[in-house]
């Protein structure tokens, strides 16, 4: 469960930047006219390049009334009415299913001609719709009047398209309420009505259909003028719609123009349509997803951002998979169109991809130096510079919270240094503590231990902790070397001073195993260490020096795991708290550890092994065990550090205690 909630939380900032920049995206590309815009051009740039081919629509023809038909007539505007007229009952001959006229018949002409082409709509059989408008931009009300009385109630449909605010056409409209209250359902939706095809209301966004090649349109058009001469099969069963293709006046704005200029941008209104009537005759469905599916790819590409933000790489590679990134989404979402014809947002996801890798990196980063700060300060002054780089540039190292591993821990104090300090200047002490802290100090970061704590004279300090060093038990042995050299230095200066201060010697403890280390304290005071019986066992290896006579004492588990160092064993003890024995050991010097004394003594400590069966020992290795240790201690001088050791063992062969010793002290 630890890793998991471990996850979790260094998840939540990338979540959470993903999240808060995908609905900002969304709302901006939803509320800000610029973004808008730009959302749609990209949509319009894909339609207008991409738009998937297809097969000519089979069930509408347009008759266009074109530059040809036009010019058969005395006056080009209005459209000869008798022509229209003449048309209606061609077309009806050939069996349309319904009949639609995109044409506004909003002022008489010729009045012979008017009449014809209203009793013409009037008594059609086959089911017929005309365009209508009561938009006072378009009709005024002499117009209107006109109109209401040549296109009956039952035959009208509304003539307006569905633009947005740069009069391009986006989508079929719904019904339409006219000046006087009235409901006329839109071109596309009325004709569909007039044949008994119910449709969704709303409205939906136009699916353009694809042209088949370049040269052919999406819709089969004939001349108006030569619909009597055409086939009835080319007729039958379609529907027809009927307007102008040359007029100034009704041209629209379409997704082509955001490539193509002139009469391909811009289509006539009998065009769209076309559009609209096959789209709610064939159930297509908007190319466009839906909101539930913009925030989908938006949150998709802010997650991919947020992840980013979050890697701990160079920033440029950072950037450099953002780029890629967002290329492979504009590829991949034009790609998608052409393929499946399906539109999905581009704009938005851009912005929160950027947005969320932006807004991850900056508190990310905000993090990372309240991170290295942390570090620093916790542990500038108590472990090496490198060892604080290494967790400045892998912070992942650092665990903070309680963590059990093996590491290997250092104790050492300064005897008699409580009497000491009762003797001397509390000026003189402070300074010459300080010194020698300071130098047991440099001994240890120069191995890169931590240091963990002062206690008075005392020092403790941790190998393997925060950072992982796997020859930690080496590191721990090496560093005591260090310091029992420099104290013996130290020491041997403070006794020649003038006056001469009498420091007692360093006493080291080192002992190897696992341990919980982390920050622990109150919520106002914590501090970085180590807590279990390791750490106790270290230190009271640092006082069992005191009962041999040693300056330093290194347990079995430590020396385990150092094979380019020397020991010579000392015995087999219990500590106190302890139930378990454990061997103990002391470093030595080339030099000593190749004298012949040392030879001797190991001799002597293997035939007498404290660790042994005393069942299964023969007496005759006791007793020359005990002959090599009296003639090692009569040979010892007073002053000699070995004495108190050969002492020790002498006494038990003597007295034959065997087993290992308890101590009773700390």
């Amino acid at each position: 469960m630890a890793p998991l909630r471990k996850l979790l939380k260094e998840a939540a900032i990338p979540l959470s930047v993903a999240a808060v920049a995908t609905a900002l995206s969304v709302t901006a590309t939803h509320t800000i006219a610029f973004l808008t815009q730009a959302e749609l051009f990209v949509g319009d740039l894909r339609t207008a390049t991409l738009l998937p081919p297809e097969p000519q629509d089979p069930n509408i023809v347009i008759a266009a009334v074109n530059e040809d038909t036009l010019q058969l007539f005395p006056y080009r505007s209005p459209i000869d009415r008798a022509f229209l007229a003449n048309l209606l009952k061609a077309l009806e001959q050939r069996q349309p299913r319904a009949i639609a006229m995109d044409i506004l018949f909003d002022q008489p002409t010729e009045p012979a001609k008017d009449e014809l082409l209203k009793e013409t709509i009037a008594n059609l059989k086959v089911p017929v719709v005309v365009s209508y408008t009561s938009n006072r931009e378009i009709v005024d009300d002499k117009q209107l009047a006109y109109l209401n009385n040549f296109v009956p109630p039952q035959d009208r449909v509304a003539a307006e398209i569905a633009s947005d605010t740069f009069g391009t056409a986006r989508w079929i409209l719904p019904d339409v309420v006219q000046r006087d209250g009235t409901v006329v359902a839109s071109f596309a939706r009325g004709l569909l009505a007039k044949v008994g095809i119910a449709t969704p209301g709303g409205q939906p966004e136009m699916v353009w259909h694809g042209r088949p090649d370049a040269q052919t349109t999406p819709f089969r058009m004939f001349p108006a003028h030569l619909v009597p001469v055409l086939p009835a099969d080319w007729i039958k069963g379609k529907f027809v719609l009927i307007g102008e293709v040359e007029s100034l006046t009704d041209r629209h704005r379409t997704p082509f123009s955001s490539v193509f200029s002139g009469n391909i941008g811009s289509l006539p209104g009998i065009e769209i349509h076309a559009n609209a009537v096959a789209q709610l005759l064939e159930h297509r469905a908007p190319r466009t997803l839906g909101l539930g599916a913009e925030i989908a790819v938006v949150l998709f590409m802010a997650l991919i951002g947020a992840g980013l933000g979050a890697l701990q790489i160079a920033l440029w590679l950072r950037i450099a998979c953002g780029v890629i990134s967002f290329a492979v989404l504009w590829v991949g979402g034009f790609a998608l169109f052409r393929y499946a014809g399906i539109s999905i947002v581009l704009i938005s996801p851009t912005i929160a991809g950027g947005l969320s890798q932006w807004g991850t990196d900056m508190v990310k980063g905000r993090q990372s130096r309240r991170q290295r700060e942390f570090i620093q300060s916790t542990f500038g002054k108590f472990v090496s510079p490198q060892v604080v780089a290494t967790l400045v540039n892998n912070p992942e190292k650092l665990t903070l919270e309680g963590e059990a591993r093996d590491m290997t821990f250092l104790f050492t104090d300064i005897e008699g240094f409580t009497t000491l300090s009762e003797r001397i200047d509390s000026r003189v002490l402070a300074e010459m503590l300080n010194a020698y802290l300071d130098g047991v100090c440099n001994a240890i970061l120069e191995l890169d231990g931590t240091i963990d704590k002062f206690i008075g004279d005392a020092v403790f300090a941790i190998f393997n902790a925060p950072a992982d060093q796997p020859d930690h038990a080496e590191r721990g042995v090496k560093c005591a070397i260090a310091i029992d050299k420099f104290s013996e230095e130290f020491r041997a200066k403070q006794h020649a001073a003038n006056p001469p201060i009498p420091l007692g010697m360093t006493r080291i403890g080192v002992h190897t195993g696992p341990a919980v280390v982390g920050n622990f304290g109150s919520h106002t005071r914590m501090q970085y260490t180590a807590l279990g019986d390791t750490v106790n066992t270290a230190s009271r290896l640092e006082g069992v020096n005191k009962y041999f006579g040693t300056r330093i004492c290194i347990s079995e588990m430590t020396r385990m795991q150092v094979t380019d160092i020397p020991f010579r064993p000392i015995h087999l003890i219990v500590p106190k708290g302890r139930e378990e024995p454990l061997a103990i050991f002391e470093p030595l010097d080339e030099e000593r550890a190749n004298s012949p004394d040392t030879m001797r003594y190991i001799e002597a400590y293997d035939l007498s092994d404290p660790g042994a069966d005393p069942a299964t020992v023969n007496p005759r290795n006791y007793t020359k065990a005990l002959e090599i240790f009296e003639d090692l201690l009569a040979k010892a001088p007073e002053e000699a550090k070995d004495r108190k050791v050969l002492e020790i063992h002498v006494e038990r062969l003597r007295e034959h205690a065997e087993g290992p010793l308890v101590m009773h002290d700390k």
